[in-house]
């Protein structure tokens, strides 16, 4: 991995870690809109916050060299996170296609970080 990219992807993957939890509280909200009005829903104000740590974490990012083409793509592994934030917490079942497209987005991230070298 080319270290001027270092910094810059590991922030990309705490933001893909922030957006999980974003996208988690999200989901805890829209489960209470039938309960709780969208103006006292908390679990949605906290998503809003947790996405704009991601946009600022996106800032920090490019301040720090980010080139698009390579710490972007580290932001997928937000899938892999929103999974395992599913099956730890939601106690739901993660099935072999599941595991297998895990798989893939491990690789392609893999393949990005690699040919950065050099970038």
């Amino acid at each position: 991995m080319n270290s001027s990219q270092t910094l810059p992807i590991i922030i990309n993957l705490i933001a893909a870690m922030i957006g999980a939890l974003g996208q988690y509280a999200y989901k805890i909200g829209g489960q209470r809109l039938k309960e709780v009005p969208l103006y006292q829903n908390w679990q949605i104000a906290v998503g809003m916050l947790l996405f704009v740590g991601v946009m600022i974490l996106f800032l920090v990012g490019f301040k720090y060299g980010g080139k698009l083409s390579v710490t972007y793509p580290m932001y997928a592994t937000t899938f892999i996170w929103g999974t395992l934030i599913g099956v730890f917490l939601d106690k739901e079942q993660i099935l072999a296609p599941q595991i297998g497209g895990i798989g893939l987005v491990v690789l392609g991230i893999s393949v990005i970080a690699y040919y950065s070298q050099g970038y």
